[in-house]
């Protein structure tokens, strides 16, 4: 909404919703970078022993077990069905 503010040129409301969002921001956990997801992602294939693409599950289960809130999970699964591929 800020971007919208913005764009009707109420800069001060825009300012708000900035700030707000940067205090929320330092309350939530720190996101992996890509590639930290995807060294994540070969650590838990490489300890699981996963080996096709059936054992994804397991390795999903183990990042969410591990990197719960830190990672974007759509993005760890990409990653791990091309690994298992």
């Amino acid at each position: 909404s800020a971007g919208i503010y913005e764009s009707a040129g109420r800069m001060e409301l825009a300012q708000q919703e900035n700030e707000e969002i940067a205090i929320i921001e330092s309350f939530m956990p720190k996101q992996l970078s890509d590639a930290e997801t995807a060294a994540a992602v070969q650590a838990v294939i490489a300890e699981t022993g996963a080996a096709s693409i059936k054992d994804m599950g397991r390795v999903m289960g183990e990042l969410k077990k591990r990197h719960a809130g830190q990672m974007d999970f759509a993005k760890a699964g990409a990653i791990v069905k091309e690994k298992l591929a």
